[in-house]
């Protein structure tokens, strides 16, 4: 049998009705340079999918609390929120409950998890996100995966409103 000892032919053709043996140590890829339109895209393709990825969160208890601004401003009638319950002002992204009567507190409706407005207030402040819920009385964890109480805002009763503030 006839050898080919040639490295730049190293993709078994024959010469002179021999078959050639391959080079280990020519890489085949070496032959085919990669586009730089293919490299772009597949980076592209790639940071995307990394960004996907971290959309749809961790068990990580560390989201960002929303800016204060957010959660300013907010006024109720001390009627409007149920004993034992609460009230979702989704623009303001602010949860306001009274857990005892007459004891009102507020509380950020951003899910600490991730980042999910809660869905709505029963005898707990739920996400349904993936299921967290949080105590009336000081936003702390009652059932997880969230790791993190609601962040506190302040809730001040003037008259017959309740007034959120940061």
């Amino acid at each position: 049998m006839l050898v080919c000892t040639d490295a730049s032919h190293a993709t078994g053709v024959t010469h002179g009705g021999a078959r050639e043996t391959m080079n280990p140590y020519v890489r085949l890829t070496d032959a085919q340079p990669v586009s730089r339109r293919s490299l772009l895209v597949n980076a592209g393709l790639a940071g995307l999918t990394l960004a996907g990825l971290s959309a749809c969160g961790s068990s990580s208890s560390t989201a960002a609390e929303p800016p204060a601004s957010a959660a300013t401003g907010v006024t109720a009638p001390t009627a409007d929120i149920p004993v034992g319950g609460g009230k979702i002002f989704a623009d303001a992204q602010v949860v306001v409950t009274q857990p005892t009567k007459g004891s009102f507190k507020a509380f950020s409706s951003i899910c600490t998890h991730a980042r999910c407005p809660v869905a709505d207030v029963t005898t707990t402040i739920n996400c349904a996100c993936h299921g967290s819920k949080f105590a009336l009385a000081d936003g702390a964890v009652v059932n997880g995966p969230a790791a993190t109480p609601l962040p506190a805002r302040t809730a001040k009763v003037e008259g017959s409103s309740v007034v959120v503030s940061a």
